[in-house]
């Protein structure tokens, strides 16, 4: 079987996401992101304003601190308002930025509870190498990632540099931080990589899911789906919209002549041949074992017929051992308050009136009521 026709790339379903690779790729990977770990990040704050109440509770028991219990419990507040704000925000750039909000609070919050306490910077230490170690694993970018680590490191500096015992402190606190971040790193390195690949995993089972393997065209429900999408926004921008239905004649003594081999190469050829006579915005659907299906918003009847003619005379292109292939095509045009199965049910009795009349030719559906099923 040769085939003369030179199709272009098919434009019926995006190629599988894969992040990192494209801005929008990216795009689709953050927003992953953000439906699987936003709930973590969630959880976090709230965590982090409890940890804090304890903070402060704490302080009280361990010693006794210059600083008002009122103005140290006051970033308390922020904390619980910043959780419960959280809960309501879906957009992974918005919370992202409202988790690096917290971590300004805490580290803050740490600030007051160790200064001039009676135990000194020393007590709030390991609340300061926390917050890296608590959220190192939580970010979606990474430069949030990044950020959240700068303050880590640099919301203690203040504190430490003010208490007597300063040098002792910042040694130990270099040592542990240093440890802190270390860990931080690794945990949101395997993060992420665990999710690269759970997503990679997730988009190639979707693209199976959605693309017919042997021609890669969309799969009869993926078809469905866009198809009711496609049609619903055109008719609503006022615009008409057709539909074709194509089979290819005499398949079955393809297959039982030549064989599935042939037979599928066949298939695929069509497929390409129909990519080819096709826009990017059309949509384009094998429905059936050799049957097609295709929307085209934006045409109307005598264009959707003129598209199918150029389509049927290209198929005589695919070559046969014993002839060229041929297709019967119908064409159905929307009429007002016709759903999408009803006008593909028009488009499919079109082409079975097309292969009643001889084959290898285009026919316009009439008035129908049969269904798409």
């Amino acid at each position: 079987m040769t085939h003369e026709s030179s199709p272009r790339p098919a434009q019926t379903e995006p190629p599988p996401l894969l992040p990192g690779s494209h801005p929008s790729e990216r795009h689709a990977f953050l927003h992953y992101l953000g439906q699987h770990m936003g709930a973590t990040m969630r959880l976090m704050m709230l965590t982090g304003a409890v940890a804090y109440f304890a903070l402060v509770a704490c302080g009280e028991l361990v010693g006794h601190s210059g600083v008002p219990l009122l103005l140290r419990a006051a970033p308390l507040l922020p904390l619980v308002v910043i959780a419960w704000r959280a809960f309501f925000i879906a957009d992974p750039l918005r919370l992202s930025v409202l988790g690096l909000v917290a971590v300004v609070v805490v580290e803050v919050g740490i600030g007051l509870n160790g200064y001039k306490h009676s135990q000194g910077a020393l007590w709030v230490l390991p609340a300061y190498v926390m917050v890296p170690l608590a959220t190192g694993a939580v970010w979606l970018w990474r430069w949030d990632f990044i950020l959240a680590m700068a303050l880590s490191v640099l919301g203690p500096l203040p504190l430490l540099l003010a208490d007597p015992a300063m040098p002792t402190l910042l040694a130990e606190y270099l040592m542990y931080m240093g440890i802190a971040l270390v860990a931080a790193v690794i945990v949101h390195s395997l993060m992420d990589d665990v999710l690269h690949k759970h997503f990679r995993l997730e988009q190639q089972l979707r693209e199976r899911a959605y693309t017919d393997d042997l021609t890669g065209l969309l799969a009869r429900n993926r078809f469905l789906e866009l198809a009711a999408a496609r049609l619903a926004h055109t008719v609503h921008q006022g615009g008409p919209v057709c539909a074709l239905y194509l089979d290819a004649d005499h398949f079955k003594q393809i297959n039982d002549r030549h064989g599935h081999a042939l037979g599928d190469q066949t298939l695929v050829a069509l497929a390409d041949v129909m990519r080819h006579h096709l826009r990017p915005l059309d949509l384009i659907g094998r429905v059936g074992g050799e049957e097609f299906a295709v929307l085209l918003p934006g045409l109307a009847q005598d264009e959707a017929v003129a598209v199918a003619e150029r389509i049927r005379q290209a198929m005589h292109g695919i070559r046969l051992p014993d002839g060229t292939l041929t297709v019967s095509i119908g064409v159905a045009a929307q009429l007002p308050e016709q759903s999408l199965h009803e006008l593909l049910a028009a488009a499919d009795a079109a082409l079975r009136q097309a292969k009643r009349n001889g084959r290898d030719r285009v026919e316009i559906a009439g008035t129908l009521s049969a269904r798409f099923a």
